[in-house]
């Protein structure tokens, strides 16, 4: 056992977080229940989005790292991206969070 959360209570907890924080947060992809990978997609009244995902680290941690920033030249090939992870990983859940400081609600996020 590797002493993680199952990915569904890991994701209600950044639901709440979101919310907590001011924000809004929805689960758009459910994945496995309990060790299913967890992709974020962070964004604030219609500005790019960026996505985080969890890297993990030489020291055992395991952070959300900025992982892809949404063009403003070419929204929509953000968006396929996202759709093709699912279609590579049918576990994989994808939360995104409509949220004023994203780096803040990221960094505030367990590792």
């Amino acid at each position: 056992m590797d002493g993680r959360l199952p990915a569904h209570l890991e994701v209600a907890a950044i639901l709440r977080l979101a919310e907590s924080l001011g924000g809004f947060a929805a689960v758009i992809e459910k994945g496995e229940r309990d060790s299913g990978t967890i992709l974020l997609v962070t964004m604030f009244r219609g500005q790019a989005a960026r996505l985080y995902e969890r890297m993990p680290q030489l020291d055992g941690t395991r952070p959300f790292v900025l992982s892809r920033e949404q063009s403003t030249d070419n929204k929509e090939e953000f968006f396929a991206y996202l759709t093709r992870r699912k279609r590579q990983d049918d576990d994989i859940w994808i939360l995104e969070a409509d949220i004023a400081d994203h780096e803040r609600f990221v960094a505030s996020l367990p590792r």
